[in-house]
């Protein structure tokens, strides 16, 4: 089993930044791709960022790409992300996801995260 802990959510202006962070305990983290999801009301859950056991490679969708920054610090058990140039869209419940590959799709994790509320104001 792998435990997984969000923090970092909270209230952001447009144009803002957000840094995340996911603690990882249990199993050996660096076992684990990681990855981000975020979920809307009324919408399903979406890929943010993914990245590799040793943090080599890292995937993003276009609506995110160039604007967030997955990374993860082995030692610590963590993974992060961080956030720029908000957008009012970007508002949803974030999540962080384990899996033993890097994937895109939420079915290819394993172990997910109770996850951290983003509300970014226009």
């Amino acid at each position: 089993q792998v435990q997984l802990e969000e923090t970092g959510g909270g209230l952001v202006q447009a144009g803002g930044s957000l840094r995340l962070s996911c603690a990882a305990s249990g199993r050996t983290f660096s076992n684990y791709a990681m990855g981000w999801f975020r979920q809307a009301p009324g919408k399903e859950r979406e890929f943010v960022a993914a990245i590799s056991r040793s943090g080599s490679s890292t995937h993003y969708p276009d609506s995110v790409r160039g604007r967030f920054t997955i990374s993860r610090d082995n030692a610590k058990n963590t993974v992060y992300l961080q956030m720029n140039l908000l957008k009012p869209e970007d508002t949803a419940v974030y999540y962080c996801a384990a899996a033993f590959t890097r994937a895109v799709v939420a079915g290819a994790y394993d172990y997910w995260g109770q996850g951290t509320q983003v509300t970014v104001s226009s």
